[in-house]
């Protein structure tokens, strides 16, 4: 007899429903085979190094879920053993990188959150900070455009531009290659060149009681020679004695002193000895005028190269 047609509909509908719920024990069951070969460590390590190990592998499973009362069909088997390698039941951490440490951080936010906000106000405040704070190496190019500029406005001769072109070259080239005390040195020289050019003095040969006006000294490295100088003093327009940078030539160092003693040549040590020889005062005792705009004096008498700060033996 023939069944209605309402019953062999309600048989396919059941059958349609049961599929997925095998579908899903069939795929619990190839878990559970990987679970069992992963945890059965001597078992791999014994099967899985011979050739026919597939085999093995599913000979050895069959045993262990029949002691357990479970029929395994050959296709969850297979399927077991090739999810086993391909790891797809298994768990592999992910690659460092950038965006799992932000996503670690922010599961952890919790932990960290109440002192971050204090460390980031911080950073914020830094970052701040060094965009708008201006570099060592851009203080000192500002600071040497404008001492540059300051000197070469008091410059008033060929010599002393030479000079401050020379000295600004050398200062930018310290500069650009980062060596940056050679280029902090430079400026500090061109603010001891300005001082030199503004200032305005004569240089007066001393003439009073209980100070040398002249004297001569022997070489060391020639002993038959002999070095004369005259004892002078810096007098500014004011009648002020000024102190003044002097190299001394015997001893190497820059000294900075109102009293120092010019070198020159005999003639010019006679003619001042003569002078005050007549009546015990020096009456040319302008020996040379310093300008402003310019770096050395303008001699009245001939002089030599080189002076010394100090000759009291």
């Amino acid at each position: 007899m023939a069944e209605p047609s309402g019953t062999t509909s309600g048989t396919s509908g059941t059958a349609a429903a049961a599929q997925p719920a095998a579908d899903l024990d069939e795929l619990m069951m190839a878990m559970d085979v990987v679970d069992t070969l992963r945890h059965d460590r001597r078992m791999l390590e014994r099967e899985l190094g011979q050739d026919d190990r597939d085999e093995a592998l599913k000979q050895r499973l069959r045993e262990l879920y029949e002691g357990q009362g479970l029929a395994v069909t050959e296709a969850i088997l297979d399927e077991g053993i090739a999810a086993l390698r391909e790891s797809r039941f298994s768990y592999e951490p992910p690659q460092p990188s950038l965006a799992v440490t932000l996503a670690r951080l922010w599961v952890s936010r919790m932990r960290w959150g109440p002192w971050a906000g204090g460390a980031a106000a911080l950073l914020v405040g830094w970052l701040l900070w060094s965009a708008l704070a201006p570099s060592e190496e851009a203080r000192l190019a500002a600071d040497l455009e404008a001492a540059a500029q300051k000197a070469a406005a008091l410059a008033d001769d060929a010599t002393a531009e030479s000079r401050l072109a020379e000295l600004r070259r050398r200062t930018e080239a310290a500069l650009a290659a980062g060596r940056l005390d050679e280029a902090e040195a430079g400026i500090a020289e061109f603010g001891r060149l300005a001082d030199r050019l503004a200032a305005v003095y004569d240089i007066r040969i001393v003439s009073r009681p209980g100070t040398l006006t002249g004297l001569w000294r022997e070489p060391d490295v020639n002993s038959s020679a002999r070095n004369y100088y005259i004892v002078v003093e810096a007098v500014a327009p004011d009648g002020a004695v000024l102190a003044r940078p002097v190299a001394n030539e015997e001893t190497g160092r820059t000294e900075t002193v109102k009293l120092w003693a010019k070198r020159v040549p005999k003639a010019t040590f006679d003619r001042v000895a003569a002078d005050k020889t007549d009546d015990g005062i020096v009456q040319e005792s302008l020996l040379g005028s310093k300008r402003a705009g310019r770096l050395a004096p303008d001699w009245a008498m001939p002089v030599e190269p080189g002076a010394i700060t100090s000759w009291e033996k």
